[in-house]
């Protein structure tokens, strides 16, 4: 199955790319979608394993599952008053 990975702010920055085509196994889960991008971004390394997500526009879970089209969105710390 194919999701769209959105990537925000600092992340994005780090990894080079706010947006691509992620390729997974049929019935993977958030958590595994997020560990595939941490081996194959350049720099993906730096995404903390515990990263907020979302999928759909919905924060989700790393037990999560995905279908087939999902969007999934790294969302990285925000700060300020």
């Amino acid at each position: 199955m194919k999701i769209n990975c959105s990537i925000f702010g600092k992340y994005a920055e780090v990894v080079g790319t706010g947006s691509l085509v992620l390729e997974l196994k049929d019935n993977s889960d958030v958590g595994g979608a997020l560990e595939k991008l941490r081996k194959i971004l350049p720099n993906g390394e730096l995404i903390p394993r515990t990263t907020m997500v979302a999928v759909n526009q919905s924060h989700a879970l790393s037990t999560q599952r995905l279908k087939d089209g999902d969007e999934l969105a790294l969302l990285p710390p925000l700060a300020g008053g």
